[in-house]
């Protein structure tokens, strides 16, 4: 059944997010052949209409205002709902991100559907369209289908490869005006803690620290092999709980959920809390002095022995494997 289908594009300092390239490809799979329209939202957009074209969308729609320059859950819902009023959509995928996850519930409240969150995987199975989300902390997964109203599905980053972007690929880019009004909240400055680099939600390669690495300057190894991998840093909550870093960096339940194709673990016990936002990376290295770490249970490779000689060691062999790549 070919559908038409909004996506969201996330934009953060004048960029779109990977996440919205995954989710073109997450909403081919759920237009089936129909229509993938591509939605920007925010102000000084229109540039990078054309980047959602390569990656897939069919077309794109833009909504700009100087008032909607930062996220607001009233304005971009204002936003939002002005386009799928135009649109009259049969689906809408939303990345699975701070964002998303503040977005999406008021606008699934507002149309009065269904909202199927932090999706994982979507195919096509038994005529059906098939969306497959953790649950139970990552223990266990769930598949669900729709079977009335609109397929609104937020997606988890790092999850859904993005299509090959086509250069050459032309669409129709429009603006629709839409009048933003009666904001309860309005952004007036944005402090971010975070530190430079890659993005934690969206790196390829994390090197996380625990309690094991002692103290802030215990991190000073791990930034260094991150930088090498060209990954990101984070951290359990012991680790932030104990001052070593922000809480910025934190992984796990009560913080950030990744799925990088590395995950590098560097004093980490293996808390259950912890694993809830790590144990579906693609593969998961464990290094650890206690050999009974419950970390080594969900690792794919494990080093028993001190981070603060394994991690140098590693860093200087990436190094090497990188100079003769080169």
């Amino acid at each position: 059944m070919a559908r038409k289908v909004l996506v969201l594009g996330e934009v953060r300092d004048g960029s779109l997010r990977n996440v919205s390239f995954e989710a073109i490809a997450a909403g081919k799979t759920v237009a089936e052949g129909g229509e993938l329209v591509g939605v920007l939202i925010g102000n000084n957009v229109n540039a990078l209409g054309q980047e959602l074209i390569q990656y897939g969308a069919d077309r794109v729609v833009i909504v700009e205002d100087e008032r909607l320059a930062q996220y607001s859950s009233d304005g971009y819902s204002q936003a939002f709902m002005a386009v799928v009023e135009a649109e009259n959509p049969e689906g809408i995928i939303m990345g699975h991100t701070a964002l998303g996850k503040d977005l999406s519930p008021k606008i699934a409240s507002k149309l009065e559907t269904g909202l199927i969150s932090d999706v994982t995987h979507v195919d096509v199975s038994g005529g059906n369209l098939v969306f497959t989300r953790p649950i139970y902390s990552g223990k266990a997964f769930e598949k669900k289908i729709v079977t009335d109203g609109i397929l609104f599905a937020t997606i988890r980053p790092n999850n859904i490869n993005p299509l090959e972007k086509e250069d050459a690929k032309t669409g129709d880019i429009s603006s629709i005006s839409v009048e933003i009004k009666d904001l309860r909240t309005i952004i007036k400055e944005v402090v971010r803690k975070a530190s430079e680099g890659v993005d934690l939600s969206e790196a390829k390669v994390v090197i996380a620290g625990g309690r094991g690495v002692k103290s802030a300057d215990g991190f000073e190894p791990l930034k260094e092999l991150a930088e090498v991998l060209g990954g990101a840093v984070g951290a359990s909550r012991g680790a932030c709980d104990a001052d070593y870093c922000d809480y910025s960096l934190q992984i796990g339940q009560t913080g950030k959920v990744v799925t990088p194709d590395l995950y590098i673990a560097c004093g980490i016990s293996g808390a259950i809390q912890h694993l809830a936002g790590m144990s579906n990376s693609k593969v998961i290295v464990a290094i650890n002095k206690d050999p009974e770490a419950n970390i080594f249970k969900v690792a794919d490779y494990g080093i028993v022995g001190d981070l603060f000689e394994v991690v140098p060691m590693l860093t200087e062999e990436f190094k090497k494997l990188k100079v003769s790549a080169s």
